[in-house]
């Protein structure tokens, strides 16, 4: 894996533990499922609207908001990074058609 989606998965754990009047993400762990999920849905938007403007230099800040949310949600999940680098990988070489029919069969 990434050394950096390595060291950022080794600090969203620690902040699990960590004061959440002193740490932004041990305050997301703290209130829960909902405010994590209420950041991700800000930074998706705030993406989009990155994106429409055609600014690539907040598109890339943006995605990295959405991209650290959707992190410190998979931890809260006991999930990491590893677990969706192997999805991708498992993907690799599927047709996205034929993959994405194959969950609507489940």
């Amino acid at each position: 894996m990434n050394t950096i989606l390595e060291k950022l998965t080794q600090i969203l754990e620690a902040r699990k533990k960590d004061d959440p009047t002193k740490s932004y993400t041990a305050s997301l762990y703290h209130e829960g499922l909902e405010a994590i999920l209420k950041k991700i849905n800000e930074e998706a938007f705030e993406t989009i609207i990155a994106a429409r403007q055609g600014d690539n230099k907040e598109l890339i800040h943006e995605v990295a908001d959405l991209w650290f949310h959707t992190l410190v949600l998979m931890a809260h999940k006991n999930l990491s990074a590893e677990d969706i680098l192997n999805e991708l990988a498992r993907r690799e070489g599927a047709s996205g058609i034929e993959e994405k029919k194959s969950r609507a069969l489940k």
